[in-house]
């Protein structure tokens, strides 16, 4: 086989309905993987350019953008899963007119709620920010990040819709060229505009938007080009009904569960922003280097979704418990030594971000909580991953509305409440990562409890329901 060959080999289409399963999965995982990194570097560069260039009020706006951010994007995620899921599926049925008509209705869509988006972000930013009462001089920079962000959303809709219909089909190193493009150009202009130009937190949210329109025209640019797996035209990209109604019901369990993770994290910055600006900076740091560590976990439940649903579109429900096993190693094997670096490294990780020593100390007392939480979370991500490749979205969305809105959020305030003190009139910090790691290991026993118990089989064509 000669270079060229195994290069197209490698870094084609990945078909996860034949062959060795650990070997495909490492062969998809690994794009995957360095993808979500880049990807995780827009907003980690972000809040390194803000800490070092501007301070630790701008770093604080940035954060508290953040999760009001990620609640406005939930129709993207839902979306974007519902795409993923009947992707994979007719992939590895080797249906390719159910598949063309789900890629050109995930088109649509993603216009559709880009522009949704758009409108309701930009307006909506200064009230939803008004609601978590930051302090004033952090919510004048946080609305303007917001508003700017929201003004090109429609790049970052492109991206992360159409990147999961095209790692559905089993395509993660085109995704992962684009995203390191896009972050490169990022990085730059993120550099270009605050150091140089002195934007401020406006520039870093320019240079975000037009990284993020760049990878989302690429992505749609490669799935038009894809000529021989699916057929992109006028027919296509009118909205089928059925595959539209089942792309929603999917994804919307999917959408409810971001929404979830979101409103808890906008709930608990409340908490966080009556514990005083170095709180705010340092949780902002610790989520940034939880973002680097959460990314393994996250790449490995979207290799699962993938390669569960191309396998069950195939019939091959042999390779789905062989495939899942192995991703459990591969993903626990990852955890373990993240979580060693975290423990070895706390220290010059927040330093990357702020110069300031009491900040730095209370990021690291958040690393050291969160450490063995990251294991529980592998676990969870794979398990998930594979009920949703079935088809199964509703299960994943219970055990995060338990264990983030039940328990999470009455537990982050009451142990605040408990840990009063002179030096913290409000609360320790450590009220936020400790609660935060009980409920990912509460998530994780309830998420191997119904992953064993198997009611996500009822999904599964009848025929391979037996064989489950």
């Amino acid at each position: 086989m000669g270079t060229m060959t195994r290069l197209k080999t490698f870094f084609g289409v990945q078909d996860m309905t034949t062959g060795n399963p650990m070997n495909k999965l490492i062969q998809f995982s690994v794009p995957l993987l360095i993808g979500n990194l880049a990807q995780q570097l827009y907003n980690t560069v972000d809040s390194i350019v803000v800490g070092k260039y501007i301070g630790d009020t701008a770093l604080a706006a940035v954060g508290t953008a953040g999760p009001i951010l990620n609640l406005l994007l939930v129709l993207f995620m839902g979306v974007a899963t519902g795409a993923s899921i009947l992707a994979s599926q007719y992939f590895g049925a080797k249906d390719r007119y159910s598949l063309s008509r789900a890629v050109g209705s995930t088109i649509v869509l993603t216009v559709l709620s880009g522009l949704i988006m758009m409108i309701v972000g930009y307006f909506a930013s200064p009230f939803l920010i008004s609601l978590i009462s930051p302090p004033a001089d952090v919510a004048v920079g946080a609305v303007t990040y917001l508003q700017i962000i929201f003004i090109g959303i429609m790049g970052g809709a492109a991206y992360n819709i159409l990147s999961g219909v095209l790692r559905g089909i089993g395509d993660s190193f085109y995704p992962l060229v684009y995203l390191v493009t896009a972050c490169l150009l990022n990085i730059v202009l993120d550099i270009l505009f605050v150091a140089r130009f002195g934007m401020g937190v406006a520039g870093v949210a320019w240079a975000t938007i037009i990284a993020q329109a760049i990878s989302g025209v690429l992505c749609l640019i490669r799935l038009v080009g894809m000529k021989d797996l699916i057929d992109i035209n006028r027919t296509t990209l009118v909205p089928d009904g059925p595959i539209t109604r089942k792309l929603c019901t999917l994804g919307l369990p999917a959408g409810i569960t971001q929404a979830l993770f979101s409103m808890s994290a906008i709930v608990v910055q409340g908490l966080t922003n009556s514990l005083g600006t170095a709180v705010i900076a340092a949780n902002v740091a610790v989520m940034r280097v939880d973002g680097f560590a959460m990314m393994p976990n996250f790449t490995f439940g979207t290799a699962s979704t993938t390669f569960v649903g191309q396998n069950i579109g195939a019939g091959r429900i042999d390779r789905v418990r062989t495939g899942t096993r192995d991703l459990l190693k591969l993903a626990l094997g990852t955890a373990g030594v993240l979580v060693a670096c975290i423990l070895l490294f706390g220290h010059h990780l927040i330093g990357l971000f702020t110069e300031t020593e009491d900040v730095i100390q209370i990021g690291l007392r958040g690393l050291r909580w969160l450490a063995l939480g990251y294991i529980a979370f592998a676990v969870s991500q794979v398990l998930q991953g594979a009920m949703r490749g079935s088809g199964e979205t509703m299960i994943p969305m219970w055990i995060s509305i338990i264990s983030t809105i039940i328990i999470r959020l009455p537990l982050a305030y009451l142990l605040a409440a408990l840990t009063r003190s002179e030096v913290w009139p409000n609360g320790s910090p450590d009220a936020l990562f400790s609660s935060l790691l009980i409920s990912w290991l509460l998530g994780m026993a309830m998420t191997v409890f119904t992953f064993r118990r198997g009611a996500w089989k009822r999904r599964l064509p009848e025929a391979l329901r037996d064989r489950a």
